[in-house]
């Protein structure tokens, strides 16, 4: 049985707790490795080294930390085709969608060679006589990611690429369902130059979670997951002096008026809503039909559906894997059973797909037509192929439908009418917002993150808030006065 280990100052570790987890290829059902399991002690030992290189890595130049992620970069794009392999073995998302998922993160690793203008202050001249006051930024020192199972590449990399280049050490703790592309990217690193110990990867289960989050040498952590532990992050993190940004769960709303191209927009429902087989934050997971574009809309994505190719991921012709593991599987099949009993009208059955691979944990796709937000289907995230329709008369009750719901990741509208559109991103209460387009995930130089239940923290992740998350700002007044106009003076200090 393959043994995954930690990564600790440049080299691949053995566990010491004696604590093992397994990992499965959830394309056969079949366990193909087993993960350390790290506990509170591991996890010193880790930010200790961490802690040393950290020390170190803070005095580099900034074009010296540039000149790394460069190099990082370049490693990562020639060798995005075994990562992708890695993705999809542990995984089970299709390689399309893992080498869609790399260059998403890439998209970090670029922004971040941008650290020497990204780490710019402010000055200012004369402020008093004499006096000059500027801004610096600083790194933090150890800072840790805590990342899901649904983007073991994508993730870890809007985190550790800003929090690299801008002078920390890097204390990685992924998913232990599939933990094997953490170790790919640390020795990507390592090859890039990177000094050892400025990138770590720790696996590990709850233990581990909580030795992360009491540490008092790990100055800030960021998080993605579900909401009921991103909450508990961000409470636990904050109790213990840290700073947190906890990204949550979605319940992402894509509203078609009656306007919009049916076509075009089943074809986006379809698309967003199956992609990695639902396990996506931004998945949209709710058609929100307005008026009389309703029965068409669900007919037309309903047509799509049979033609879904739903295996292997290492198959050119599949579209869509399966699920993460088979107890996750069997969830997502006691919601479409759910929904059907709270009355739900069932259109496609993912059920009852008589062409799913006999091994694997695999599930066809769901749609759920006549949701109503009393469901549990449309209160829950489900992340899986389940996707509902919820039918509305106006625009007025579609944006009162999205405003009332506990979270507030992403949206989408679907419309030919561009003042819609515009009042649209002005009335609804969401991070992201998408307009004719389903998944609105921000390019590298913006930021990612949601509101309301989605969102623990003050900061968005990645982009130019990541540079302010995993810095710290300096202010510095300076004066070089002449001895001889020096004097004894216990006012309060005045600009004049």
């Amino acid at each position: 049985m393959e043994r995954i280990e930690h990564w600790i100052g440049g080299v691949s570790t053995a566990g010491t707790s004696g604590r093992v987890g397994p990992v499965f290829n959830p394309a056969t059902g079949e366990q193909i490795a087993e993960v350390a399991l790290a506990g509170a002690d591991e996890v010193g030992r880790a930010v200790s080294v961490a802690a040393a290189a950290a020390a170190a890595w803070r005095t580099a130049s900034l074009s010296k930390r540039s000149a790394v992620l460069f190099k990082f970069r370049e490693l990562l794009a020639e060798r995005s085709g075994d990562l992708a392999a890695i993705i999809t073995r542990e995984h089970g998302k299709v390689l399309a969608d893992a080498a869609g998922e790399i260059a998403r993160g890439l998209e970090n690793a670029e922004f971040a060679t941008g650290i020497p203008h990204l780490m710019k202050g402010s000055f200012s001249e004369q402020v008093s006589t004499g006096v000059d006051v500027y801004s610096i930024r600083q790194p933090l020192g150890v800072v840790a990611g805590i990342t899901p199972f649904n983007f073991p590449a994508m993730v870890p990399l809007w985190m550790c690429a800003t929090a690299i280049a801008a002078g920390n050490a890097f204390v990685l703790k992924p998913s232990e369902k599939d933990p094997s592309a953490s170790l790919f990217l640390a020795r990507l690193w390592q090859e890039a130059g990177l000094p050892d110990g400025v990138f770590t990867v720790v696996h590990g289960d709850k233990e581990a979670v909580d030795a992360i989050l009491t540490h008092p040498a790990i100055a800030a952590v960021s998080f993605v997951g579900s909401t009921p532990i991103a909450k508990y992050i961000y409470e636990t993190g904050t109790a213990h002096g840290k700073r947190v940004q906890a990204l949550g769960g979605a319940k992402n709303h894509m509203v078609v008026l009656p306007d919009a191209d049916v076509e075009s927009a089943a074809d986006a429902a379809v698309s967003a809503g199956y992609g990695s087989a639902g396990e996506r934050c931004m998945a949209i997971s709710v058609v929100v039909a307005v008026g009389e574009v309703a029965q068409s809309l669900v007919d037309a994505i309903a047509a799509r559906l049979p033609k879904l190719r739903v295996g292997d991921g290492t198959d050119p012709a599949s579209e869509m894997g399966p699920l993460v593991t088979s107890a996750h599987r069997d969830r997502v099949l006691s919601y479409i059973a759910r929904g059907e009993s709270e009355g739900a009208s069932v259109v496609a059955d993912g059920r009852d797909a008589s062409d799913l691979p006999e091994k694997g944990f695999f599930l066809g796709v769901t749609l759920l037509d006549h949701v109503t937000p009393a469901m549990d289907v449309y209160r829950d995230e489900i992340f899986g192929p389940v996707l509902g329709v919820v039918r509305v008369e106006t625009y007025a009750e579609a944006v009162a439908l999205i405003n009332a719901n506990e979270y507030g990741n992403g949206t989408a509208i679907f419309t030919r009418d561009g003042g819609a559109a515009r009042q649209f991103q002005f009335d609804v209460d969401a991070g992201m917002v998408g307009v004719n387009v389903p998944i609105p995930v921000p390019v590298a130089y913006y930021s990612f993150g949601g509101w309301k239940a989605s969102l623990f923290g003050d900061t968005h992740m990645y982009g130019p808030d990541g540079i302010h998350f995993f810095t710290r700002t300096k202010v510095v007044t300076s004066r070089w006065p002449d001895p001889g106009t020096s004097s004894v003076d216990l006012g309060f200090p005045r600009n004049h």
